[in-house]
């Protein structure tokens, strides 16, 4: 620890992220966008450019594009909200990123249980 305090390095840095959003990069490639006004965005993407989301530090809630997460639907994105890690969702092409964005953000102002679905 001092010696990264001497040479300058952090060892920490603060982010105001309530939680992450980890959305599966490969079932993003298979439905091939997918998402957005004309259906060409992808969901990480699409979501970044909801309020209160984005990839920096200073999003109040992360979207990060992940490797394969193993779950494979046909025709679906994976995505997990790292504030109820026992429920994964499936989002549909063409679904709505505002409701989607809406569900997530509501989840940040309230407690959730992992058992409810």
């Amino acid at each position: 620890m001092e010696a990264a305090e001497r040479s300058g390095v952090k060892d920490a840095v603060a982010a105001r992220w309530s939680g992450a959003v980890l959305v599966c990069g490969k079932c993003s490639k298979k439905v091939d966008g997918g998402f957005g006004a004309k259906g060409k965005r992808a969901l990480a993407k699409a979501l970044r450019d909801q309020p209160g989301f984005g990839k920096g530090r200073k999003a109040a809630i992360g979207v990060v594009e992940t490797r394969c997460l193993g779950i494979c639907p046909r025709d679906a994105v994976v995505l997990v909200d790292t504030r109820v890690p026992g429920r994964w969702r499936l989002v549909r092409p063409g679904a709505n990123v505002e409701a989607v964005a809406e569900t997530l953000r509501s989840l940040s102002s309230r407690r959730v249980d992992p058992g409810v679905t």
